[in-house]
């Protein structure tokens, strides 16, 4: 059984900190369908259209009857573990100090026999559920868990090294003045977050119930160049996750609704804002990556679905959404070990959303996903039955969703 994870050791200021190394990266045009089923918690592989046959490893031709169009499905994902062994040296530099790891082959329900990651309560012999995660270099691997679930099991440290799990960990949340954000601090405190810092801008101006918000509250405005700096300067070097979640929502088309001084705040806080909370807190976060039992995993940023295609209901806002989407899709790329997730939501039970009919976000449920999707260790995650409808449509076909929109 997997031993119960102690509280983070304080830290030694004379060690020496573990590189942020990646575990090797090379992978086929093919195989990355993996990492994006991996980066939305399915397990889905290559079946091919012709003769059903499920392939593994991915492949631009069936193995079974040579047809080239292999769609990815959702396969079930029972297996039977046939072989297991531990690795105790190994050349790689990123294996070398995490040994021993565990791999074994495990023979799928669907059919192929697959190399995978082996969870430390998984028997040789046992039935396992299979799952696709990303590593820390954002590639799609196997991943064998235990059939059923076990106390502490997601204290395993190869496990750990996929996920995000903020327990033990000190977060950072932006904005203390939504709702979305105190119910955010909230949900993470009671997940077990080591400490939860609460940003909130203009500290002078009231705040109903400051006194019953989850975490502390720090002077932080996005929006403020010398706000974000004087803030990483204090808190840079202990944050290990941080959640963005400042959005400035406001209804109105380009031509006409929108004044100059609501595009440039939309903008500020959608692109402006995470620009420098990158600038400031994303050096500090990738350098503490590998860094001790609870090192710093993750960036968390809430975004728009209206950012995909845009609504001309709120035609300034989608463009802005829009940025905050590609902004976040370099960092994935820039921040690497440390993990990028997407939060993508419809409309928000706020006021700025009153005219909008059910359904709606409710913080609470954004909470909820959110915590989710860093114990999963993901990279995308779309909240409320809008953005899942939305996102579906949207992969069917971009330009038939734009025009529905715009009719």
């Amino acid at each position: 059984m997997t031993a119960k994870l102690p509280p983070p050791a304080p830290a030694n200021p004379l060690a020496v900190p573990r590189a942020p190394l990646l575990p090797p990266t090379t992978r086929s045009r093919a195989a990355l369908g993996l990492a994006s089923a991996a980066a939305e918690r399915r397990f889905a592989l290559q079946v091919c259209a012709a003769c059903a046959a499920v392939q593994y490893p991915p492949r631009e031709v069936c193995l079974a009857c040579l047809g080239h169009h292999l769609p990815w499905r959702d396969v079930p994902r029972e297996g039977r573990v046939l072989a297991t062994t531990t690795i105790r040296i190994s050349a790689d530099p990123y294996f070398r100090t995490r040994t021993p790891w565990r791999i074994g082959t495990v023979r799928l329900a669907c059919g192929p026999v697959v190399v995978a990651h082996l969870h430390g309560d998984v028997a040789p012999g046992a039935s396992v559920r299979m799952t696709l995660r990303l590593d820390k270099s954002g590639q799609g691997v196997m991943l064998a868990m235990p059939a059923e679930d076990s106390a502490n099991m997601q204290d395993d440290p190869q496990l750990r090294e996929m996920t995000c799990d903020p327990r033990g960990r000190r977060v950072l949340v932006t904005d203390g003045r939504s709702a979305a954000g105190q119910a955010i601090a909230a949900a993470l405190q009671a997940a077990g977050a080591r400490e939860v810092f609460l940003g909130v801008a203009e500290p002078w101006r009231p705040l109903p119930g400051r006194d019953r918000l989850a975490g502390s509250a720090v002077d932080l405005d996005c929006t403020d160049e010398d706000s974000v700096r004087r803030c990483a300067a204090s808190l840079g070097g202990r944050v290990e996750i941080l959640v963005n979640t400042a959005l400035h929502v406001r209804p109105g088309g380009i031509s006409a609704g929108t004044s100059m001084a609501t595009a440039r705040a939309e903008m500020e806080c959608a692109y402006f804002g995470p620009l420098r909370l990158a600038r400031h807190f994303g050096p500090a976060l990738r350098a503490r990556a590998a860094d001790g039992t609870h090192p710093a995993c993750a960036w968390v940023g809430l975004a728009s679905v209206y950012g995909l295609a845009a609504n001309p209901a709120f035609g300034g806002f989608s463009a802005a959404q829009a940025a905050a989407l590609s902004l976040l899709q370099s960092l994935r790329a820039e921040l690497r070990p440390i993990r990028v997730l997407r939060v993508l939501t419809g409309p928000v039970d706020d006021e700025w959303h009153q005219a909008n009919p059910p359904p709606k976000v409710s913080p609470a449920a954004l909470a909820a996903a959110v915590v989710g999707a860093l114990r999963d260790g993901l990279e995308q995650v779309a909240v409320g039955d809008v953005a899942q409808d939305f996102l579906a449509r949207f992969r069917d076909n971009p330009d038939t969703l734009a025009r529905e929109l715009a009719g």
